[in-house]
């Protein structure tokens, strides 16, 4: 990766002060915490630290003329997995500064040698919390929040008559048949629970599938719906609609409710009434499930929203895109399971064709049908999907 800044460029960096990929440092940065701020950077979306301006942006320069290599041995030696920066140094006014430019990287999460994980908030460094450092983890591929123990949960809180109806469809056999031990050991392995010191909980998965109550445990799961006249959130509202209950349930439920606040005009032809759609079922049903399976249940209190304008619909996604997964990727069919727990019995009880055909199709749907392009994009934390109505 090349990396060269000019004298203008940097000066304009200093004078614009310390920001969310920004750090002043000091030549007599000690190790320790020159590790700390590399991977804070590494563990966030990248950044570059400044080695020879003070905290209020004045230029101090540095002396030593083995800094490179000291930086290095801090990257090598000091953070884990290593990382790789690139280095560059600049003259300003007889000063020399240290330019680290640190990747956002790609093997999180990083930590110190003293097993500590930061990460980037604003202008400084923190240590993540458990639900950050959860998310860092899922970044990696590492673990899977879906099938994560969901702690004062027990076999009660499923309900029993949906889960014995999936097994009788999918695994032919009859749950009812089985003892309590046998019962339990069942859905251990199928992770609807997991066995955690001795005892069973509910996995999320497990809750957000065959849960009697989930919402009321996990206050995240769920869509806020909201239909607006005009094509700003700011236009005044027509409808507003939150949407709980199991994944399938709230996938059944949102089509019915984008179905019902949908203009459909209909034309005669040949003495028979025909129903022009503005958005083709199809696509609404991927996009509402894709949400629901894809989103990250780790960040809490966000459910997915649902924006209706009058020449769009937008489905806002908690989370950003896992692991390599890119945009471009996405439209050619490239996809990760962030939750492989929900992609499998969705898949099973037919709610997902196969992972990776949704954008595709959906692209390709929409622009069979006339309308524009939509839209991906990644905002904040969010994954947002904008389908455009179908003009008439």
């Amino acid at each position: 990766m090349d990396f060269v800044m000019n004298r203008v460029e940097l000066l304009n960096i200093i004078e614009n002060g310390e920001n969310s990929y920004i750090e002043f440092k000091e030549e007599g940065i000690k190790a320790k915490e020159l590790a700390e701020e590399i991977v804070a950077f590494a563990n966030s979306e990248g950044g570059t630290i400044l080695i020879g301006v003070s905290d209020d942006g004045k230029i101090k320069g540095i002396t030593d003329k083995n800094i490179e290599e000291k930086i290095m041995n801090v990257c090598r030696n000091n953070c884990i997995p290593n990382i790789i920066p690139v280095y560059e140094s600049v003259e300003l006014d007889g000063l020399r500064i240290s330019v680290v430019n640190i990747p956002k990287g790609l093997n999180k999460p990083y930590y110190t040698v003293d097993h500590k994980y930061y990460i980037r908030v604003g202008t400084t460094k923190r240590i993540a919390s458990r639900e950050e450092l959860m998310r860092l983890f899922e970044a990696n591929g590492s673990i899977h929040f879906d099938i994560s123990p969901v702690y004062d949960t027990s076999v009660k809180d499923l309900n029993l008559d949906i889960v014995r109806d999936y097994f009788l469809k999918y695994n032919t056999f009859d749950l009812y048949e089985e003892d309590k031990k046998s019962l339990e050991r069942i859905l251990i392995n199928a992770d609807i629970l997991k066995e955690v010191e001795g005892k069973a909980m509910c996995s999320v998965g497990g809750l957000l599938i065959f849960g009697k109550n989930a919402d009321n445990i996990m206050p995240q799961n769920g869509i806020s719906f909201a239909h607006f006249r005009g094509n700003e959130i700011t236009d005044e509202l027509i409808d507003k609609k939150i949407v709980c209950g199991r994944l399938q349930d709230i996938a059944e439920q949102m089509l019915v409710i984008l179905k019902n606040n949908m203009k459909n005009p209909s034309t005669i032809n040949q003495l028979r009434r025909q129903e022009r759609e503005e958005y083709p079922v199809l696509v609404l049903r991927e996009a509402i499930v894709n949400a629901l399976v894809h989103r990250n249940y780790s960040i809490l209190g966000s459910k997915i929203r649902i924006f209706m304008f009058d020449d769009r619909i937008e489905f806002h996604s908690p989370g950003k895109l896992p692991n390599t997964v890119t945009i471009e990727k996405m439209k050619i069919g490239v996809s990760y399971a962030r939750n492989p727990f929900l992609v499998k019995y969705m898949e099973n009880m037919r709610y997902i064709d196969q992972l990776g055909r949704g954008i595709p199709m959906i692209i390709k749907t929409m622009k069979d049908k006339g309308a524009k392009e939509p839209l991906l994009q990644e905002s904040g934390e969010e994954f947002i999907l904008s389908i455009y109505k179908n003009e008439l």
